[in-house]
């Protein structure tokens, strides 16, 4: 079984919601305008830990997911699971429309953020970078529901592993692209796009939560409608 170019769509349109992250997005923006400037070795390091990271994860989904369908048999075929993804879908995407902001004039970064950015400006060694590419993914890995979404897209396609691994690979280059992209702008630009990237930075930094409630309105809108193509 391959996957269909609406079900590629969603993997592409996951990956780009997995990229504006904590992990992909905010601590690559802080790299780039960090005060000892920009240091590729350090955004290589990082880069490639967070997506090597992904990647390890979503093997051993994919091999867990693999291990309960030879288990359980025909259960994932059963209308019953549809319903409930349905349900979980549907749950996602009302939560995310009706959620309102606490406190409207809290504007300040959340206190793990602030860490994680005065260690950016304090260590400038590569092995530093790597590090805390793993504590942020490790963190971020209660609120990777795009990426389950993504995984669970992929296991249902039945493809055979090299195709898997081929799709997860693809997923997570999608991931850290728009760092990568940004990246090579700040080089070629040089300081002339500060000011724009800490304008994103301040945005996404202070949005945080709302970045999080959307990201679950996406999701909940993809996977409730992937079941009622199946239901209906």
């Amino acid at each position: 079984m391959e996957l269909s170019a609406a079900e590629l769509g969603s993997l592409v349109v996951l990956a780009l919601v997995d990229s504006t992250s904590i992990g992909t997005l905010v601590v690559p923006l802080w790299l780039l305008l960090a005060p000892h400037g920009v240091r590729l070795p350090r955004m290589g390091a990082y880069l490639v830990a967070v997506a090597t990271f992904y990647l390890g994860v979503g093997v051993l989904l994919l091999a867990g997911v693999d291990v309960v369908s030879d288990v359980a048999g025909g259960l994932a075929d059963q209308t019953w699971l549809r319903w409930v993804q349905l349900v979980v879908g549907g749950a996602l995407l009302v939560w995310a429309v009706t959620w309102r902001r606490p406190d409207p004039d809290g504007r300040q970064a959340p206190g793990r953020l602030r860490r994680w950015r005065e260690r950016i400006a304090s260590d400038a060694s590569v092995r530093g970078m790597v590090v805390l590419a793993l504590t942020v993914t490790v963190v971020e890995l209660a609120m990777m529901l795009p990426y389950l979404a993504a995984v669970g897209t992929i296991s249902a396609s039945g493809a055979a592993w090299p195709v898997r691994l081929g799709l997860l690979t693809a997923y997570c280059l999608v991931m850290v692209l728009p760092a990568l992209l940004l990246t090579v702008l700040r080089v070629a630009a040089r300081s002339r796009i500060d000011p724009l990237l800490r304008r994103v930075d301040e945005w996404v930094t202070q949005n945080a939560a709302e970045s999080t409630v959307w990201i679950a309105g996406i999701v909940g809108f993809l996977v409730a409608g992937d079941a009622a193509q199946a239901l209906f």
